[in-house]
């Protein structure tokens, strides 16, 4: 499987990643960069081709949700660079998609003087080519490709994408949220086991507070600002976490008896609202059992916003988007109350490298608006994460729930993810990537066998499973009677004989054959208890005391894997492994001497590669009878973990 990121690898904004699966391949996200204003705004669609000829190299494109950092290049695109195939989004997507895109499109050509842009007419002419995708409905793009949405949480409609061809199969999360607020529920997958998953790390480093905590300190300051007589500036984008901090201040205002004004500034949020009660099923129990009643999203105290308030004196709290303030109404009101010591300012989610609400808040007192004017920043800065993205916690849980083979990272700062990559290496033993815009990563997955499996192999599966049932009925006390459950697994232990091509693979008893007759694979270079050991810098320690060491345990099936290798039953499984391991690497055990040591409180070989990283097999024991792998290293040669990983699950399965 090939992955290339056109856009947001080992950065945030501007996703756009090619997946090649099956021979088709796929474009998830096609997103602006909202740090720029010139061409590096949209990813490098040179990269697929210089001709133009994009239909007949994309097989589909999706997109995940309506956030132009995911969607905001998808006109120019289509119009522009002439993609004619299927676009694949959910239908809260497809309904908020084209709104923000052409309130986008008025800033930059009406306010901003930009010529180039995308029109009206080539955003409709784009939404003409979309397909709805339905939460857990499987579509199909063709005969082979098969695509199925996972709810996301984040925004309304976003949704992660399980896509299948042939043997390989990939999920894309785009931006998800594993924790469930006031008006949307967490993400959630089935263990479908893909090849790849790939991930957004926005927060990857960072685990959050309590949901209510951060709340109540939200409410205190704003709370506090007003009191005083300040003002409250939070810059938001339309939907999600505006709805998500209104629905938040509008209980609040009630509940205090508060009288100051509260104002949303975009007219765009009315238009919003209204898909929110159009697409109710896509927001949490909460809300939707409350909707009977009362619409949760028509608001009491929340009124509309006029250019002229910004002048007025006394306290006032405004939501003005975008959320970044690098464009639109919140770097106007920016501009006229970051002077003034008494106001506040709230960024409550990520602000992308170059946006004047990174500057903020990296701590500039001076702030360059435009090549023209700077303004000088006095105003209350507080950073109160509301962000719907999944912070580290959220991202192991959802690896967790999907259980792939391989990981892939996107969506965030690479300072964040190499961090990341070892603990998702260290807790799951898979491989882990964090590839840069333009890098080509080819991941070599495996591959189902097909087989036709006989009747007397299936009959003596089953009449095991029946005997072992039985066993286990008669072991409970009488007065217990069992819950009649349905056989949905059954383990068959056959011989496998591959097809010629002209004939399919088979499954069969072995009792239907002489074994002596079956060609198997044999094993060379292992003699009974042999086992290897290589250091490949005996010079170097593996670890210093302050280095940050991960490991990882892979504990797997001897029998199968002796099967597997063509193993006799004299020969320890164990060093077998290590050996096949040892070769895939390259590492010669001839020029290095034995190396025992205690690894785990166990006598054990130990394998060395590079200066920190460290394979070892413990000698079987009576209170360590299964075979099993230590994998350690350190944080600083985690891309070389990463490829030993790889053999090793090559080798263990």
């Amino acid at each position: 499987m090939k992955v290339v990121p056109l856009g947001a690898g080992q950065d945030v904004g501007r996703s756009c990643v090619l997946v090649t699966l099956g021979g088709k391949t796929i474009m998830f996200d096609c997103g602006m960069h909202m740090g720029y204003n010139d061409e590096r705004r949209f990813p490098d669609f040179n990269y697929i081709t210089t001709e133009g000829d994009f239909t007949s190299r994309i097989d589909a494109v999706v997109i995940t949700h309506f956030h132009l950092d995911h969607c905001g290049a998808l006109p120019h695109f289509t119009e522009q660079r002439g993609y004619h195939g299927p676009i694949y989004m959910t239908p809260p997507t497809k309904a908020i998609c084209p709104i923000l895109l052409e309130d986008f499109r008025k800033v930059a050509i009406e306010r901003k003087g930009e010529t180039g842009f995308f029109t009206s007419q080539h955003i409709k002419d784009c939404m003409k080519k979309v397909v709805p995708l339905h939460l857990h409905e499987t579509v199909w793009v063709d005969d082979e490709l098969e695509l199925r949405a996972y709810y996301a949480g984040h925004v309304l409609g976003a949704a992660m994408v399980y896509a299948r061809c042939g043997n390989e199969s990939v999920v894309y999360t785009g931006d998800y949220n594993m924790t469930p607020d006031r008006h949307l529920g967490a993400a959630w997958i089935d263990k479908v086991r893909p090849d790849v998953l790939i991930t957004e790390t926005t927060y990857g480093t960072t685990i959050r507070d309590s949901k209510r905590s951060r709340e109540r300190d939200f409410l205190e300051k704003v709370h506090r600002c007003v009191l005083r007589g300040g003002k409250v500036l939070i810059p938001c984008f339309a939907l999600g976490r505006a709805q998500e901090l209104c629905i938040l201040i509008d209980s609040y205002w009630e509940r205090m008896g508060l009288t100051v004004p509260v104002y949303f500034s975009a007219g765009l949020t009315e238009k919003a609202n209204r898909y929110y009660k159009l697409f109710i099923n896509w927001t949490n129990q909460k809300v939707k059992e409350s909707f009977v009643n009362r619409n949760p999203f028509d608001f009491k105290y929340i009124k509309p916003w006029s250019r002229d308030y910004a002048d007025l004196p006394g306290p006032m709290v405004v939501f003005a988007t975008p959320g970044m303030l690098h464009i639109g109404m919140s770097l106007e009101v920016f501009r006229k109350w970051a002077p003034d010591e008494r106001n506040m300012l709230i960024m409550p989610g990520y602000c992308v490298t170059g946006t004047v609400g990174a500057k903020v808040l990296s701590g500039m007192k001076v702030v360059e608006i435009d090549q023209y004017s700077q303004v000088q920043v006095n105003i209350d800065v507080q950073n109160l994460s509301f962000s719907a993205h999944a912070d580290a916690k959220g991202i192991m849980e959802l690896i967790r729930q999907a259980s792939p083979r391989n990981v892939v990272l996107v969506h965030g700062e690479k300072s964040r993810m190499s961090y990341l990559k070892s603990k998702i290496m260290g807790e799951f033993g898979c491989p882990c990537y964090d590839p840069a815009n333009g890098e080509l990563l080819e991941i070599e997955t495996g591959q189902d066998v097909r087989a036709l499996m006989s009747d007397q192999l299936f009959q003596a599966a089953w009449a095991k499973e029946q005997e072992r049932r039985q066993k286990s009925s008669a072991a409970l006390d009488d007065s217990v009677v069992p819950a009649a459950t349905p056989i949905t697994q059954l383990p068959v232990r056959g011989v496998l004989l591959l097809g010629d091509g002209k004939r399919p693979a088979r499954l069969l008893d072995p009792s239907e054959f002489d074994l002596n007759d079956v060609p198997v694979v044999s094993a060379s270079g292992v003699e009974g208890d042999s086992v290897v050991s290589v250091d490949a810098d005996e010079s170097a320690p593996s670890s210093a005391s302050d280095q940050v060491v991960f490991s990882t345990r892979r504990v797997f099936d001897g029998t199968e894997l002796a099967e597997r290798m063509g193993l006799s039953s004299s020969v320890d499984v164990a060093a077998a492994a290590l050996l096949a391991i040892r070769e895939l690497l390259l590492i010669d055990p001839a020029t290095q001497p034995r190396d025992e040591r205690v690894v785990g409180g166990k006598q054990a070989s130990v394998v060395r590669v590079g200066r920190s990283i460290e394979l070892s097999v413990p000698v079987k024991t009576a209170e360590c009878d299964l075979p099993s792998l230590y994998v350690s290293w350190a944080w600083e040669e985690e891309e070389l973990a990463t490829k030993v990983l790889v053999v090793i699950n090559r080798v263990l399965g």
